[in-house]
Parts: structure tokens; sequence; C-alpha cells
């Protein structure tokens, strides 16, 4: 397994674990130790989940529950009017919430490898244009977090 795949397995894992904790109210240790345990690398009802990279996913999931009101905060400003967070399907939250804290804080890890990894898991979960609504939100907060990254194209 590369360190690509491992990390593709890991956000992911982070997602579903962010998902979970929301629908659910689960902390994190029960979490961490549901997927760690039951989910990451297993099969499930005929479904087989990847290995991850453990501490990519535990960074991702922790990262986002200790900066997550600054997190909400940047998704809110950057969301049409009238679409706060709060009204944004769980699943879709769970996504955002990782993509801006790897923006934020992971900052070993390009931005659009990023901003492609999360359209391809909100792509898996939902049609074209929530997919599109990722990417462009996603490119906004990177814009303005790695402005950087896309100074000079």
């Amino acid at each position: 397994m590369s360190k690509g795949e491992g990390r593709s397995a890991a956000r992911l894992a982070a997602v579903q674990a962010l998902y979970q904790m929301d629908v659910t109210g689960k902390g994190i240790v029960e979490i961490l130790a549901e997927f760690e345990s039951h989910w990451i690398g297993r099969e499930i009802e005929g479904a087989q989940y990847k290995p991850a990279e453990l501490a990519f996913f535990r960074d991702i999931l922790q990262g986002v529950l200790d900066h997550q009101i600054a997190i909400d905060r940047r998704i809110d400003a950057t969301l049409s009017e009238g679409w706060p967070l709060k009204r944004v399907e769980a699943v879709m939250r769970a996504i955002l919430r990782a993509g801006d804290y790897e923006l934020g804080k992971r900052l070993d890890v390009p931005a659009r490898v990023i901003i492609t990894e999360y359209v391809d898991i909100a792509a898996a979960f939902f049609d074209r244009e929530e997919a599109g609504m990722t990417n462009a939100v996603l490119d906004a907060l990177a814009r303005k977090t790695r402005a950087q990254e896309f100074a000079g194209r």
C-alpha cells in the first residue's frame, strides 16, 4: 500500500468517523476504538475497507475536534449566504471540516491534493452538484489559507 493510498483511506475513515460522532454523539475515544478495531482494513457487510495510515486518521479527527469552532466559522463565512454549516447535510459537514483542517494544519500536503481527495469523497456519497460545491468551498478556503500556493497562476 502506498502512502497516498493509506492517506486516502484515512481521509475517508475520518469523514465517516466525524459523521458518526455528529449524528450519534459518541466521543473521540469510543470512535477511535471502534474504527481502529472494527472498520479500518476490515470487511463489513461485504464491503472491504482499505488499510489506512492510522496516525493521519487520528490527526485529522483530533485536529477537527480541537479546532472545530474556528473551522466552522471559516466554512460558514465561505458558504453561500443563507446556508450556514448547520444546514448542510452531516456527511458534507464532515467532508468540509476535515478538508479545512488539512488546508490549515497539514502544510506537508499540497492544497490541490487535499481538495481533490475530499471532492472524490464527496463524489462517492453525493451527486455531481454536491461534489462541485465541495470543490468550490474548499478551493475558496485554500485560496485564503494558502494564497502562496495559488499565486501567479
